[in-house]
């Protein structure tokens, strides 16, 4: 046989076994690029790829992406690459981080348009989207009793084997420097992501995967600190009476285990009925009226998690992303889920099945290694607060380099921060739970700040 034909067979048997695909990485680009997504602005001026790779060949698990480039004024040759993820666990990260947060388009009420976000993220960086585990967003297994056994370590592995698979099919963004973002509870599933590719890296003189760091923002991070610094901020911002504050401390059982007791569960429902009809997740904002679509996050541990900021814009990405015109643009839904696409996967989140009482650990880990580690925290948000984070913080016992200061936007004071030996706190003054779409420009002055390793601006 020739070279041609050899080559030829060898590929058509892998691709038999399930090895390879028989295309070649520029052909699977080809196929993922997005020509242009319905109600999309004219004139963009990036790249957006977006579709499925697989991560188990035995139950056909596959996770959607999707990838924004920089845009080519911009370099996107010379930019990092930036993996996002929203938790939950069970929500998407295209519905939440893409289309309300950090990406390039939001959506309009009308479910139908999009319009430009000018403080989107992919003009510093490529940004990947991933939604996972499967059974979240687009992301799907032919398996179903998959969906009842996801939790953080299955999820931490499927998301490893996606990226060395994607780099697989964009083989130019290997070697990149690569960073880990996200928020709620991503707080486990980025340093679980960042610690196994340190913990793969390992040994590999040039490793693929070029992980330089991580950000996480109001993340769940230690359950003992994160019980304890929630309910210290509810009280301290007079959201519970001084009765309920200490039944709180008394009844629950600060992380000792998975699941808050009898009593505990008594006390946060005294709790939630204090505090009204609030947003927790953006306790100054009002809430959306008629909220038929709640979000939902991990109740079993975190039973205050019931809904997060504005389900008015859920609603707009349900009304999206459940067009047939978006799919097919989106190469998304090609095997006909039978389930309509929504913003949290409600079997995945509520069967989660393993999640570790705290990430101080993996933090310890990855700290001496020199990878990179913000953590930042909106200030207005009671769900997983500002004083949760500091504690968890404190919990490490990082010597301080810089002390804690304001920083400035505009001449007006953005937020504050302290920077740690091996870790910076920034916080977001006035930002609820998801800080960009609350603070949209100063989440991005954190993001360039930590893209260039620099501390946050103390001059306007």
């Amino acid at each position: 046989m020739t070279g041609y034909s050899s080559r030829f067979y060898l590929v058509l048997l892998w691709s038999i076994c399930g090895v390879v695909s028989l295309a070649s990485p520029i052909e699977d680009q080809k196929r993922d690029r997005i020509t242009q997504l319905p109600g999309q602005p004219k004139n963009v001026g990036f790249a957006q790829y977006s579709g499925y790779v697989t991560v188990n060949e035995q139950s056909g698990r596959a996770l959607f992406y999707w990838l924004v480039e920089a845009p080519v004024s911009r370099g996107p040759k010379s930019r990092p690459l930036v993996l996002w993820l929203n938790g939950g666990p069970g929500c998407s990260s295209i519905a939440y981080g893409a289309s309300e947060e950090i990406g390039p388009f939001h959506i309009r009420p009308d479910g139908r348009s999009l319009y430009s976000n000018p403080y989107a993220w992919n003009k510093l960086a490529n940004i990947l989207f991933l939604d996972s585990p499967a059974g979240v967003g687009f992301s799907y297994s032919n398996k179903t009793t998959d969906l009842y056994t996801f939790g953080d370590q299955k999820t931490a592995e499927d998301a490893y084997t996606f990226l060395v698979n994607w780099f697989e099919r964009f083989p130019q963004y290997k070697h990149r420097e690569f960073y880990i973002a996200g928020e709620s509870y991503a707080g486990h599933y980025v340093p679980q992501l960042g610690q196994i590719v340190y913990q793969k890296n390992k040994g590999i003189q040039n490793p693929v995967i070029n992980f330089k760091g991580f950000m996480v923002g109001n993340a769940v991070t230690d359950d003992y600190h994160d019980y304890i610094g929630t309910f210290e901020y509810w009280w301290t911002h007079g959201l519970v009476s001084d009765s309920t504050y200490r039944m709180l401390k008394v009844a629950c059982n600060f992380g000792s285990s998975q699941h808050p007791s009898v009593q505990c569960m008594q006390a946060l429902r005294v709790a939630n009925m204090e505090q009204g009809n609030i947003d927790p997740y953006s306790v100054y904002t009002q809430p959306c009226n008629n909220t038929a679509s709640l979000r939902r996050g991990l109740k079993g541990r975190y039973p205050w998690m019931s809904r997060a900021y504005d389900p008015c814009t859920e609603r707009y990405s349900d009304l999206y992303f459940n067009r047939p015109e978006v799919q097919k643009a989106f190469h998304a839904n090609v095997t006909g889920i039978p389930y309509a696409w929504k913003a949290c996967g409600d079997i995945v989140g509520n069967y989660w099945t393993d999640s570790p009482l705290s990430m101080l650990p993996i933090y310890q880990e990855l700290i001496p290694a020199g990878v990179r580690i913000w953590v930042y925290s909106g200030d207005t948000d009671a769900v997983v607060p500002v004083t949760a984070t500091r504690y968890s913080i404190d919990a490490l016992k990082l010597p301080t380099i810089i002390n804690w200061y304001p920083w400035y936007d505009s001449g007006k004071v953005g937020g504050w921060s302290q920077v740690y030996k091996g870790l910076t706190m920034v916080t977001v003054r006035g930002a609820g739970h998801e800080v960009p779409l609350h603070r949209p420009r100063q989440a991005f002055i954190l993001f360039s700040s930590f893209l260039q390793n620099k501390s946050m601006p103390t001059t306007s």
